[in-house]
């Protein structure tokens, strides 16, 4: 989440002064949250396997708590397009 959150600084400071790279910076953004997501799951599923077995309770709370990166990320990506819709010239 930090990283994604520097992403978010960069995109505003690049709204500023690099305008050109703001959607590149919002797909940066996009991916980084979905490797963040890739990871996290891929970690708790070994989790999962080395404890053999979780309630489905306890499941779904995990997965509720792993895809905040995606979500953050893909917010991060609508802001760049936003950014770069309002800054086009007509």
């Amino acid at each position: 989440m930090s990283v994604l959150s520097v992403e978010l600084i960069i995109l505003i400071l690049a709204a500023w002064k690099f305008p050109s790279r703001v959607k590149e910076i919002g797909l940066i953004a996009l991916m980084t949250g979905l490797v963040s997501v890739m990871t996290g799951l891929y970690t708790g599923f070994d989790a999962i396997q080395k404890a053999g077995g979780i309630s489905p309770v306890v499941f779904m709370g995990g997965l509720k708590v792993a895809l905040i990166p995606i979500i953050y990320g893909s917010l991060i990506y609508l802001l760049s397009l936003i950014i770069r819709v309002i800054q086009k010239p007509r």
